[in-house]
């Protein structure tokens, strides 16, 4: 046992002395280490090896809009410009400057200076197309409705009178003309039809007036094919049924006429704060330019759009009431839809088809007509100028057709 012990001590010693050897050795190499390397640093730096790491890290980061600061070797700072990019603001910078706003001027009786005009409403309005020495710019009728005066404001602010070419109350859509001379960008169209729910939209715009011009909010693509009903007539009845694009970026009164845009800068729909007067926060619609390409060729040849007219006034059923469907319209207990005549003008289409007053239309070339609203759609969508439709009515209580040649329409 005594050996034991003894020779366990004399192990035990020997392995202490060894951790010392141990611990110093490694402590001597990590103070020499770290004197190399306070050595090697101002080496590396000078290099750029350092740099270019701290470059590497920093570029995950370079779409900010803060400013950072480096010291320079004097010890004073300087300032580091990052550039702020992204397809956001590229398609922004690619359209911006056609976005304008528009100012429809009127005359009024409490100036005493005669032929003076006052600013009655403020749009917008997008500039599409040169041709030639003049400049075309498309926006709402609503916007210049009553205008005796129309002015356009530049991206670079300046202001300057403006020509209405034409313009169409159903579809919203309106057509100027400027000098070309004053015009730098052009916007791009793009297809309406192609575009898919969620993709991102921006709009751009001069809600609120001049103070806020060129105002861009981001959202997307909300639905493509949207049937909203119009008042054309503020009598509280839907005249028409607008075809729009839905979208959530913020549309506000004065964006009214403005661009929606894709994310390539491209004009795929024309902002209308009519339509959407009545909707909530976050539901805006513009009339998409698959739509409006066609009206506004309309437009810029003929001042108005040509559709086909029956030569009558017309009122739904549904706007009077039942009692008068029998009593007056002497109808059978089982017509509960159609439109009835209000009035034929003299020398019409209608009026050469021996239509008369209070028969009222059920269908038209067999399809059904529920009231004014599809009697409209089907002539300024199925026909032409110049097809003949087949009307079906009831006149005193019997069922009758006639066939009835379209002409163009003298007023809407």
């Amino acid at each position: 046992m005594g050996y034991y012990d003894d020779h366990m001590q004399s192990e035990r010693t020997r392995s202490k002395k060894n951790r010392r050897r141990t611990g110093l050795a490694g402590l001597i190499g990590a103070v020499v280490g770290a004197l190399i390397v306070m050595l090697a640093v101002p080496f590396l730096t000078d290099a750029g090896l350092f740099s270019n790491a701290a470059g590497e890290e920093e570029g995950t980061n370079t779409n900010t809009n803060e400013n950072p600061t480096e010291n320079k070797a004097d010890g004073s700072e300087q300032t580091v410009n990052v550039t702020v990019n992204s397809d956001v603001t590229e398609a922004v910078d690619k359209v911006s400057n056609a976005v304008v706003g528009v100012f429809n001027l009127q005359e009024t009786e409490f100036w005493q200076e005669e032929g003076a005009v006052v600013n009655k409403g403020t749009g917008s309005g997008v500039i599409y197309k040169v041709e030639g020495d003049s400049a075309f710019i498309v926006t709402n009728h609503h916007v210049i409705d009553g205008a005796s005066q129309v002015e356009i404001s530049l991206a670079n602010e300046n202001r300057i009178e403006a020509e209405i070419v034409g313009s169409d109350v159903l579809t919203d859509l309106a057509v100027l003309r400027i000098d070309a001379k004053h015009v730098d960008t052009v916007a791009e169209i793009g297809d309406s039809d192609s575009l898919r729910v969620g993709e991102p939209a921006l709009a751009i715009g001069n809600p609120l007036g001049t103070n806020l011009s060129h105002t861009v909010t981001k959202g997307i693509i909300s639905a493509t094919e949207r049937s909203i009903p119009v008042d054309l007539t503020g009598d509280g009845t839907p005249d028409w049924n607008a075809e729009v694009l839905q979208t959530d970026a913020a549309i506000n009164p004065g964006n009214s006429g403005g661009a929606l845009v894709n994310i390539k800068g491209q004009l795929i729909g024309i902002n209308s704060m009519k339509i959407a007067q009545s909707a909530v926060e976050g539901i805006g619609f513009a009339i998409p330019t698959s739509v409006a390409i066609p009206v506004i060729h309309d437009l810029e040849e003929k001042g108005e759009v040509e559709r086909p007219q029956m030569g009558v006034g017309i009122r739904s059923l549904s706007e009077i009431p039942s009692y008068h469907w029998q009593e007056t319209l002497k109808l059978p207990a089982d017509v509960e839809s159609g439109v009835f005549i209000t009035n034929v003008v003299t020398g019409s289409p209608a009026a050469n088809a021996g239509l008369k007053q209070y028969d009222v239309i059920t269908a038209v070339d067999g399809k059904e007509i529920a009231d004014g609203h599809d009697l409209r759609k089907y002539l300024y969508t199925e026909v032409k100028i110049g097809d003949t439709i087949k009307v079906t009515y009831y006149r005193e209580g019997k069922k009758q057709s006639t066939d009835l040649k379209l002409t163009a329409q003298q007023d809407f």
